[in-house]
């Protein structure tokens, strides 16, 4: 057997009004088109994946995101071209959201090159470009 990569990400949101009106902006930049748009689901879907994101259950809303902790370490997306990191890093520095690291080479394949930044709750996003098929060959 060979999965065909990852149908579906869902985020918690500790306030989801907020990460909304965010990914509102973020995810059709990207590309995915909105087919869930509800008072506690925000679903797109585009680039063979899909990205949800979910309101806390009322105990846990207004919680923090802790990188650390057991459970999600951070979201990374692949572009097709260089330039895109570029381009989204631009389209992020509009938002107003923290910008971890600006587009840069790194080590984790050859030519790879990569923007981190944070969404509303802190839950670091990443856009990367490998050339080729890099480590998916």
């Amino acid at each position: 057997m060979e999965i065909n990569g990852i149908a579906h990400i869902f985020l918690t949101a500790s306030n989801f009004e907020r990460s909304r009106e965010f990914y509102r902006k973020l995810l059709p930049f990207l590309g995915l088109k909105p087919v869930i748009d509800t008072e506690t689901t925000f679903y797109c879907v585009g680039g063979r994946t899909a990205v949800g994101i979910s309101a806390p259950s009322a105990e846990h809303a207004g919680g923090p995101f802790e990188q650390k902790r057991v459970g999600l370490h951070h979201l990374c997306f692949r572009a097709r071209e260089r330039a895109d990191v570029d381009e989204l890093h631009r389209f992020v520095l509009t938002l107003g959201v923290k910008i971890v690291r600006p587009p840069r080479e790194d080590q984790w394949a050859p030519g790879y090159y990569s923007m981190l930044f944070e969404d509303p709750d802190g839950i670091r996003l990443e856009i990367n470009h490998v050339p080729g098929k890099g480590l998916l060959a």
